[in-house]
């Protein structure tokens, strides 16, 4: 059958080539569940019982078993506002004492996992290593995220956090688009909601360049972003209903930036959505 053919061909594959662990750097033999190359990437994503949003599936073919075991899924107990996961696991969402005093620019922000363990160096070498292969199965599991978080009906507008173009090139890549520039295929996979989104990679611009975020503090993350982002053409988001993706959540600051341009130039509203969020 299609099935044997599919086993026999990959056990072969797997003792001549082993996988390597774009984490550890071990060599794995995969852990694949029987016709999962076969099955859309909605019929691996869709299970909004699942806290993991499908990561062991959609990661098993890159990481090895151990480091998948590292990551830490994105679950209630969390803010309701911006979605910071309390250390407690106890109780039910509710707004933490942050969101409470400060007001946020965004509606809501939502994330995939945790930034820690696997998660955090997955990220890493895709992003400073050039790993892009692991932009498809992140995509997957953003848009799992999304698909939990949010009716497809219900946002007109996905647009990832922009790099200056001197980083875009220092990279050759934005992670942010690579990871979300397949989900309307995904969604009309579906067939399940009429879509009404449609993702702008342009019109949210970083117009200078500003220092890595990395171990600054808060307020020098703030004043290091202030100012760094604009719109080319209000006239596309105006009163539009807008999902800011980006890789991880820390303080942010980057978001917030970004939200403030957007709602400044006329959106409607803005959520974030990010890969990973910081506890």
């Amino acid at each position: 059958t299609v099935n044997q053919y599919y086993r026999i061909g990959h056990s072969i594959k797997d003792f001549l080539f082993p996988s390597k662990c774009l984490v550890c750097g071990l060599f794995f033999l995969p852990i694949r569940k029987q016709n999962s190359s076969y099955r859309k990437n909605s019929e691996i994503l869709i299970n909004k019982s699942s806290a993991d949003f499908g990561f062991n599936t959609l990661l098993s073919e890159l990481l090895c078993p151990e480091c998948l075991g590292g990551y830490i899924p994105y679950e209630s107990p969390i803010c309701i506002k911006c979605g910071m996961m309390f250390q407690s696991r106890e109780g039910s969402d509710h707004i933490c004492g942050n969101c409470i005093e400060s007001q946020k620019k965004y509606r809501i922000a939502r994330a995939a996992g945790i930034y820690s363990n696997t998660l955090m160096k997955a990220i890493h070498v895709f992003k400073y290593k050039g790993k892009i292969q692991l932009a498809k199965p992140f995509g997957n599991l953003l848009f799992a995220a999304f698909l939990h978080f949010w009716e497809t009906k219900d946002i007109d507008l996905i647009i990832p956090v922009p790099l200056h173009i001197s980083r875009f090139r220092e990279r050759g890549f934005n992670q942010a688009y690579l990871m979300i520039k397949n989900w309307l295929k995904m969604s009309k996979e579906l067939k399940k909601n009429r879509i009404t989104f449609r993702i702008d990679k342009n019109n949210l611009i970083r117009t200078r360049k500003t220092e890595p975020q990395t171990g600054l503090g808060r307020r020098k993350r703030l004043v290091n972003l202030k100012d760094a982002f604009n719109i080319k053409d209000p006239v596309r988001i105006r009163e539009k209903r807008i999902i800011l993706v980006d890789d991880v959540y820390t303080t942010g600051s980057t978001v917030s930036e970004c939200c403030r341009t957007l709602i400044k130039h006329g959106a409607g509203s803005v959520d974030v959505l990010t890969l990973a969020r910081a506890i």
